[in-house]
């Protein structure tokens, strides 16, 4: 059952989607709230799954109350629902589940609450459902965490190499492995990898050691700090 708290200034909005979520299964409005100071209070106190949420209220609007939700830890699956067609990019800069744009239509509400359950259950081996989001020159761009092979920090950006190319993202790589510990593993301090890609390992001959991996051609060196641990993991995988 997902609990889910509507946020929006207009009566005739919340309504609307109290209305659409009653029409559908396994769904419970557990409080409403007209403004972001209202939802900052409800939060802790009802505990949600899900956060339906304007954009433009008076005072806290809903970017703001998702960027300090974001920072607290208090973190249901956030799902906009605002008349802004142009603040997507920084709706998932605040980690958003989905955007939609108002109008709602009931069956755009229905896949946004399918995607709020993937990511809330984040199953410990499972990376079908996982997004890394590059908003590189304004747009918002996806890439599937499946398709990763592993990530670099360069400079200001990580970069993720996958099997099609390279993509700039979003997130640094200690957000990065915190997230996502349980898929990725630090092989040196600018580097992560996708556990499953893991092949072997090869030694050079003034002693360093690289990956081999499935998926690309490119060989990430392993540094002594974290070389038991490969070693671990391979026998582990193998």
């Amino acid at each position: 059952m997902l609990r889910v708290i509507i946020v929006d200034d207009e009566a005739p909005a919340r309504n609307r989607l109290r209305r659409m979520l009653a029409a559908l299964p396994a769904v419970h409005v557990v409080a409403e709230a007209a403004s972001g100071e209202d939802a900052m209070r409800l939060v802790p106190l009802k505990k949600p799954d899900v956060l339906l949420l304007d954009i433009s209220m008076p005072g806290l609007d809903g970017m703001t109350l998702a960027q300090m939700l974001q920072r607290s830890g208090e973190q249901p699956a956030v799902i906009f629902c605002t008349a802004w067609s142009d603040r997507a990019v920084e709706a998932f800069e605040c980690e958003a589940v989905d955007y939609v744009v108002k109008p709602v239509r009931a069956e755009r509400l229905e896949r946004a609450l399918d995607k709020a359950r993937r990511f809330l259950a984040k199953p410990d081996d499972a990376t079908e459902d996982i997004f890394l989001r590059s908003t590189l020159g304004g747009k918002v761009r996806l890439l599937p965490m499946a398709e990763v092979v592993y990530l670099v920090a360069e400079d200001k950006y990580t970069t993720a190499v996958h099997q099609k190319g390279k993509m700039v993202i979003n997130q640094s790589l200690l957000e990065l492995e915190n997230e996502h510990a349980n898929i990725l593993v630090r092989v040196h301090r600018g580097t992560l990898v996708m556990k499953k890609r893991i092949r072997g390992l090869e030694k050079a001959p003034d002693g360093r050691h690289f990956l081999k991996l499935d998926g690309c051609e490119d060989r990430p060196q392993v540094s002594r700090r974290n070389l038991p641990a490969i070693r671990q993991l391979i026998r582990e995988l193998t």
